[in-house]
C-alpha cells in the first residue's frame, strides 16, 4: 500500500512483541520471510531490537526488500530524548535507516507528544527515518499534531479488531491519508466469555469461504483499507495469516462483522490514561 509520503509499505506484517531467544527470533523471521512477509514490527520497549536486526540480516532478503518498523517508548518523549532514542534503535537493529518510526503512546498527561513529533520530522529530514507515524493516538491528538506542524502521520497503529472497530477514528484516518494499522487484530484473546477467534459469526463466515477465522479478520481489515501486524510463530499460522489476501469477503460478510462492534470491546490500555514507563510492570 502507498503511504501519504509516497513510500510503499506491505499491508500485512509480523508483530514482534515479546519474542524469545536469538535462535527463536531468527527462526521465526526466517519462516516469515519464506511465507512472504516483508514488514516486521518491533519497538524499543520489546527489548528485542538487536535480535530482530540479527535475524533479518540472516533471513536471506536484501535490506531494500524489507520494511522495518520500530517505536519510541514513553521514557523518551521530547525533542532531545527522541533523537537519542532513535540512535539507540538504529544501533541495536544495525540499520542506517528505520523504514517507519512511531511514537508508541501519546502520554497526554505529559504533553510532550507534539515536541516529540517535531523531532521525528527533523530526523526524517536527515534521512534517518523513511516514514514517520504514531501509535495509539486519538483523533484529537492527531489534529493537534497536524495543526502544530503541518505534517500528517503516515500511520496510526491502533487496537482494531471485530469487537473494537474504531469506525470514527478509521474514517478520520481515511480522510487524511493516514493508514490504520491494527495491533491485536484477533482481540488479544477476546473480550467477554467468547474469544474473538471463537465468535460464531466469524466461524460461519470462515466456513462459507473455506478459510480460518484469523483469515476472515485479516481480510476484513485489509478490505477496509487497514494494515495489520498479527503475531505468529509457527509456519502454519504465518502462512494462514499471509494467505488472508487470497480471497474476498462479500458485502453481507462485512455487514455481519460490523455488527460485532462494541464500545466495551477494548482489551488494551486507554491512550488517554496509559502512562506506564516500565513495560514489565504493565
Amino acid at each position: 500500500m502507498i503511504l501519504n509520503d509516497g513510500r510503499l509499505m506491505p499491508q500485512l506484517g509480523l508483530g514482534l512483541m515479546r519474542f524469545g531467544s536469538e535462535s527463536e527470533t531468527a527462526a521465526v523471521l526466517s519462516r516469515a520471510v519464506s511465507a512472504g512477509y516483508r514488514l516486521f514490527d518491533s519497538a524499543a520497549v520489546y527489548g528485542n531490537e538487536q535480535l530482530v536486526g540479527e535475524g533479518l540480516r540472516q533471513c536471506g532478503v536484501v535490506r531494500q526488500g524489507l520494511f522495518v518498523t520500530t517505536k519510541l517508548w514513553n521514557t523518551e518523549h521530547g525533542r532531545l530524548k527522541a533523537r537519542a532514542a532513535l540512535t539507540g534503535s538504529l544501533d541495536r537493529l544495525g540499520l542506517d535507516q528505520i523504514d517507519l518510526y512511531l511514537i508508541h503512546w501519546p502520554l497526554p498527561m505529559e504533553d510532550l507528544y507534539v515536541d516529540t513529533w517535531r523531532a521525528l520530522i527533523e530526523l526524517q529530514g536527515e534521512g534517518l527515518i523513511g516514514s514517520i507515524g504514531v501509535s495509539n493516538h486519538t483523533q484529537e491528538q492527531l489534529v493537534r499534531l497536524i495543526e502544530a506542524t503541518g505534517v500528517v502521520p503516515a500511520v496510526n497503529q491502533i487496537e482494531m479488531h471485530p469487537r473494537f472497530q474504531q469506525h470514527m477514528l478509521h474514517e478520520f484516518h481515511k480522510q487524511h491519508g493516514i493508514v490504520s494499522q491494527a495491533w491485536s487484530p484477533f482481540g488479544g484473546g477476546g473480550t467477554g466469555e467468547v474469544p474473538v477467534l471463537s465468535e460464531p459469526v466469524l466461524i460461519k463466515i470462515a466456513a462459507k469461504h473455506d478459510c480460518t477465522v484469523s483469515q476472515v479478520i485479516l481480510r476484513w481489515l485489509t478490505q477496509l483499507g487497514a494494515s495489520a501486524i498479527p503475531k505468529a510463530t509457527s509456519m502454519k499460522h504465518l502462512a494462514e495469516n499471509i494467505g488472508a489476501l487470497a480471497f474476498d469477503l462479500d458485502h453481507a460478510d462485512m455487514v455481519e462483522i460490523a455488527s460485532l462492534d462494541s464500545e466495551y470491546g477494548r482489551t488494551g490500555p486507554n491512550p488517554m490514561t496509559f502512562a506506564v514507563k516500565d513495560w514489565s510492570a504493565s
